[in-house]
């Protein structure tokens, strides 16, 4: 028996390759979640962006709290299994009335694990509708196999790398993923998923986080590190990261700087890659 799903809900994550909407926690929990995440963004000055907005559970309270919610990984389990490791995760803020975008793309394409079994929890700490720019996916694209990917460096586009896929899925609207405050979607690496720019009045923040078992084995160079929250690791797999202990303090400012580095360094190695082939 499923531990947080319904059996109907797995079925329907394998075959459609995402579930949502996904009850987490209520709208006064996502307001004070969302309230803390603020009051980091006032004591820096800016709107939370590269690189605190990568891998923020080894910087912040509130990102932590979420990566390690038990509703979340009670869902994740019931996907991937008991052992689960937290291998990325990324803020993602729409601010009012803006074009940002996310391209029709796969996420197995930017984390090189085998097997392709991550599941991608997107948990919304704002009203997240079709107007402000909700996630859209194309159901059981997690099956149609591995799409070549481009990087785009449109000024809008919030991917750091910008990969997309081109042009086949142009005309494409898929099924919206629209969540309320404290809901969440799950959907599987492979979904072809994208979204839109907030026409909205309000920012439009939630946060993914990347969950996988930890049987999983990552591809190239250098070794990733990944944060035990459920059941057990492998050992060798991936490097280990420390829970949080003092938000911002200079040891998470360091841990999370590490972190990203490495994470960063394959991306853009890849990055390297597509240029020269296209050359």
């Amino acid at each position: 028996m499923p531990k947080r799903l319904s059996e109907a809900q797995v079925s329907g994550y394998h075959e459609q390759g995402f579930v949502s909407p996904v009850p987490v926690f209520g709208a006064d929990t996502a307001a004070r979640l969302r309230a803390e995440l603020e009051r980091n963004e006032a004591k820096a000055g800016h709107p939370l962006d590269f690189p605190e907005k990568s891998k923020s559970y080894l910087l912040y309270n509130w990102a932590d709290e979420l990566v390690h919610h038990p509703a979340i990984l009670d869902a994740v389990e019931d996907l991937i299994g008991s052992d689960i490791l937290v291998y990325h995760s990324t803020t993602w803020i729409k601010e009012p009335k803006t074009p940002s975008y996310v391209l029709w793309h796969q996420d197995g394409k930017y984390f090189h694990l085998e097997p392709r079994l991550h599941v991608t929890a997107w948990i919304a700490l704002s009203d997240v509708s079709v107007e402000s720019g909700c996630m859209h996916v194309l159901p059981g694209s997690h099956q149609w196999g591995d799409f070549d990917h481009v990087d785009d460096t449109g000024e809008w586009n919030m991917i750091k790398r910008g990969q997309g896929i081109p042009n086949r899925f142009d005309h494409e609207v898929g099924a919206p993923m629209a969540l309320k405050p404290g809901e969440m979607s799950l959907h599987h690496t492979d979904l072809v998923h994208c979204s839109h720019g907030n026409a909205g009045d309000d920012r439009r923040i939630g946060l993914g986080i990347s969950y996988i078992p930890a049987s999983v084995v990552q591809n190239g160079h250098p070794r990733r590190t990944a944060l035990l929250v459920r059941g057990r690791a492998v050992p060798g797999g991936f490097g280990e990261e420390a829970r949080l202990k003092h938000e911002m303090s200079e040891e998470a400012k360091h841990a999370h700087g590490y972190s990203v580095g490495l994470f960063r360094a394959l991306q853009d190695a890849g990055a390297v890659f597509l240029e020269e082939k296209a050359s």
